[in-house]
């Protein structure tokens, strides 16, 4: 058994690693620019929805209190005139990058923390490369990408979106891997 606290380099050089990594991906890559789509006649959608005051969260249109609601006729004829819609609504101005950032960062050495726990309670001192590197790779692997799919199944979110950020976090999981079994502590 290897404790967790002895993984201190490889929780957080794994972290550091995944952290260029994605940046790599979002800012020269650039492949997850079309997640997105932007609404027709921005413009207009943002002045009609501004006098509402809507605040920052998560929102659904039309909104049922219950299933009893989800089975009315009036919800029923709501869904069919539509649009039927999930919102999220920021706070108004900029995106603190640097908080999201720090947030990411810490996901991912939570992530290492976890993958490092896994592998310590299977693993002990000395154990081979290829060992830790796939007990890692994989609880990292179901770290960074399984949240992503119910997204896809009940919000909405696009397949290729689910396909992508599951990509990302293969490589993800391959760098975890590759750096506990680099670290792993020797006998």
């Amino acid at each position: 058994m290897v404790s967790v606290l002895s993984l201190w380099l490889p929780i957080l050089l794994s972290a550091v690693f995944v952290f260029i990594l994605s940046s790599v991906i979002h800012m020269v890559l650039k492949y997850h620019n079309s997640d997105f789509k932007a609404v027709p006649k921005e413009a207009e959608v943002l002045d009609a929805l501004r006098p509402f005051n809507i605040g920052p969260g998560m929102y659904t249109m039309p909104r049922a209190n219950d299933m009893k609601d989800m089975n009315s006729p009036e919800y029923q004829e709501k869904l069919k005139k539509g649009p039927v819609a999930m919102l999220t609504v920021l706070p108004n101005g900029p995106v603190n990058m640097g908080a999201a950032l720090f947030k990411w960062f810490v996901f991912s050495v939570i992530v290492g923390i976890f993958s490092g726990y896994v592998a310590g309670i299977v693993l002990g001192p000395g154990a081979n490369y290829m060992e830790v590197f796939r007990i890692t790779s994989v609880v990292a692997f179901c770290s960074y990408t399984l949240a992503e799919w119910p997204f896809l199944i009940w919000y909405g979110y696009s397949l290729s979106t689910a396909v992508k950020s599951t990509f990302d976090g293969l490589l993800y999981a391959l760098l975890t891997g590759g750096t506990f079994g680099w670290l792993w502590p020797m006998a």
